[in-house]
């Protein structure tokens, strides 16, 4: 019945969208997307790059995502970790799973994210 995954949504506080912008675009390099009329006076923020699509709602009260979590594949995990490493952002390599290089990081409102990149 379904074939895709269409998009992924995340938590953020009230007022957070500043801090999902610089996060999401300006460390991890996702593109925003403007939300459609009818549901701009929401709040959040959405972003897409190639097939991903992630959108951060406003909820209240909020509660971050800490074990739960989208996984975001990248090309280059080692040039995602420099990334971070300049922006003194903290992370946490975890065990790899067969063909797969993985870590943890937290976005600013402490949502739990997997970077991972296929070895195969």
């Amino acid at each position: 019945m379904f074939f895709a995954l269409h998009h992924v949504q995340l938590a953020m506080p009230k007022g957070g969208e500043a801090e999902a912008l610089a996060f999401y675009q300006g460390v991890l390099g996702l593109t925003p997307v403007e939300k459609p009329a009818t549901l701009q006076a929401r709040g959040g923020v959405w972003f897409e790059s190639g097939a991903l699509r992630l959108h951060l709602g406003i909820e209240t009260p909020f509660m971050p995502a800490k074990k739960a979590h989208p996984a975001l594949e990248t090309a280059d995990l080692s040039a995602v970790i420099a990334v971070l490493q300049r922006h003194q952002i903290a992370f946490q390599p975890d065990a790899d799973l067969p063909g797969i290089r993985r870590l943890y990081v937290a976005d600013p409102f402490g949502n739990r994210l997997e970077l991972l990149e296929r070895m195969d």
